[in-house]
């Protein structure tokens, strides 16, 4: 499956963003098993968001590397 890069590089912000809505929506929510629900649902989606991005940042610093070291030679 093929994304447009504008949305590929939109992906985990939007799943950060998404995991704060429903924090947002656990903390103001008072309906009995609902909060724990999107507690759950907005921390793993927050830290989905987190780790995506981090994953890209870091194998474009690698790539950045290894195409630096490649010219060096």
């Amino acid at each position: 499956m093929w994304i447009s890069r504008p949305l590929y590089e939109l992906i985990p912000y939007l799943y950060m963003l998404l995991g704060l809505v429903l924090l947002g929506a656990a903390w103001v929510i008072t309906v009995e098993t609902l909060p724990g629900v999107l507690l759950l649902l907005g921390s793993l989606s927050l830290l989905a968001g987190i780790v995506l991005w981090l994953r890209r940042k870091d194998y474009r610093t690698t790539q950045a590397e290894y195409s630096s070291k490649s010219l060096d030679d």
